[in-house]
């Protein structure tokens, strides 16, 4: 019996069962494209297939953002994705050619608006790395030539045959804080997980804080020490925007930022899983880089994290000048894209400062021709945000930006890139792939492409990941 008539019987017993409402009609053209599939028999295990990656991407997607997922989202995932299948056969009167939504996305981006499903991937869980390497610098390192598409696989301390004498590195300097929060309702003793986002002013704050729907204006929060105790410090939530983050008001306190040491624990991303909070003791200080300087950040400017001050002194030995700014890395980071298309995401501010010094040295350096390489994607984002306002150039001072690169970009004063890699649909992604190709939207083929040689290789993925190089 053809794999797709197993998969049609199978499907009927968990997603096509009979339901009330509008959606029977939604069903019942699942069912008759399901009907057309198995008569059709140059599809028969194909899919099968695209089902499977399509379950084990959402399962992925899931993963790293923290939701929950079980069997009741698996099913709602199959049904939407058939129902697409569905649409477009009826509409076009030609059964696809699976996988089909990559192929797709070929279509030439001038056609079309991009969407953020272009920048989709599959990741083997197992390639999330939960812990960093044994020692900064073993980190592996692929190299990128955007030129012809070209790799090379070597070990992170291998970047100095990259890098020549003149060559300018700008880090981000910025220091992450213990921004995660745990706390109980004052009055019915519930427990909260809080993130702190934004300041406001001295105790007043934004964050994404969990469960939300138990977080109602005028909620009394009493936060909790390290040992599990109750402390003295409370907050109340004063204001939900439309993007369900609270406002909290702390008490108890001169400044939450005296207290986050004794209240704190390190912000890791939700994919890299702890048991508890005994387990942070090594996160301290590998979710933070050596030089970080300025605290601010609630999440880790990762490309960072590869450096040791041996390496960091030995790549000045050879003639290459480092310098940083300072970009406190918030929700416009990492907050994941929900719009159907790119263009319609809005990016979050975030805080950034770049010295009189910095200035200079980079603007040396662009006149006489030498190279300046960012050193992570929110150095990027610094650099190209100051140069789009003043006519290519760095000029001192702080300010905020919320620049989105994407594909095409017209870049105005980074030369090359060191990053980590990136979650699917996410702002960094679509960046590197604007960087792969400037003012080109072929750039998201390149690093999908690079991409798939790194899951090929192994290559550890995201904030405790290896990293890459794009020359």
């Amino acid at each position: 019996m053809p794999s797709c008539v197993a998969a049609t019987e199978t499907l009927h017993e968990t997603v096509l069962r009979p339901k009330k409402g509008n959606r029977i009609a939604k069903l019942r053209m699942i069912a008759k494209f399901l009907f057309l599939q198995v008569s059709c028999s140059q599809t028969d295990d194909n899919l099968l297939l695209h089902l499977k990656q399509k379950i084990a991407c959402h399962l992925t997607i899931r993963s790293m953002t923290g939701a929950v997922c079980d069997v009741g989202h698996i099913k709602t995932a199959v049904r939407v994705e058939l129902l697409r299948l569905a649409k477009c056969y009826f509409k076009t009167r030609r059964l696809p050619n699976f996988p089909f939504r990559y192929a797709a996305s070929r279509r030439p981006a001038t056609l079309r608006a991009m969407r953020t499903a272009d920048f989709d991937f599959f990741l083997p869980p197992e390639l999330i790395a939960q812990q960093p390497a044994p020692e900064r610098d073993q980190s592996r390192l692929l190299v990128l030539h955007r030129g012809n598409g070209t790799v090379a696989h070597r070990n992170f301390r291998d970047l100095l045959e990259w890098l020549q004498a003149g060559d300018v590195l700008v880090m981000n300097n910025s220091r992450v804080i213990p921004a995660r929060l745990r706390g109980v309702n004052a009055h019915t003793g519930g427990q909260f997980e809080i993130l702190l986002l934004e300041e406001n002013a001295a105790n007043d704050w934004w964050v994404m804080l969990r469960p939300g729907k138990r977080a109602r204006i005028g909620t009394n929060i009493v936060f909790r020490t390290a040992n599990g105790q109750p402390g003295v410090v409370q907050a109340t939530v004063i204001e939900k925007n439309e993007e369900g983050h609270r406002r909290l008001r702390f008490d108890g306190t001169p400044n939450i930022i005296g207290d986050l040491d004794e209240l704190g624990e390190v912000p890791l991303p939700p994919y890299i899983r702890r048991a508890c909070a005994g387990e942070m003791a090594r996160d301290k200080q590998r979710y933070q880089t050596v030089f970080a300087q300025p605290p601010g950040s609630v999440a880790a400017p990762t490309a960072g994290l590869h450096f040791t001050e041996p390496l960091l002194n030995e790549i000045r030995s050879r003639g290459v000048t480092i310098c940083f700014l300072t970009l406190h890395v918030g929700l416009a980071t990492f907050a994941p894209v929900k719009t159907e298309t790119i263009s319609a995401h809005q990016m979050h501010e975030e805080r950034y400062e770049v010295s009189a010094e910095t200035v200079r040295i980079v603007n040396e350096a662009r006149a006489a021709g030498r190279r300046v390489i960012a050193i992570g994607t929110t150095t990027m984002r610094v650099l190209e945000s100051v140069a789009a306002r003043n006519q290519g150039r760095l000029v001192p001072g702080g300010g905020r930006t919320q620049i989105f690169i994407h594909p095409p970009y017209d870049f105005k004063l980074v030369d090359a890139l060191l990053t980590n890699f990136h979650l699917p649909r996410s702002t960094l992604l679509m960046l590197v792939s604007a960087f792969a190709a400037p003012n080109d939207t072929r750039g998201r083929d390149v690093i999908r492409s690079a991409y798939a040689e790194a899951i090929r290789e192994r290559y550890r993925f995201f904030s405790y990941g290896d990293a890459m190089l794009i020359l």
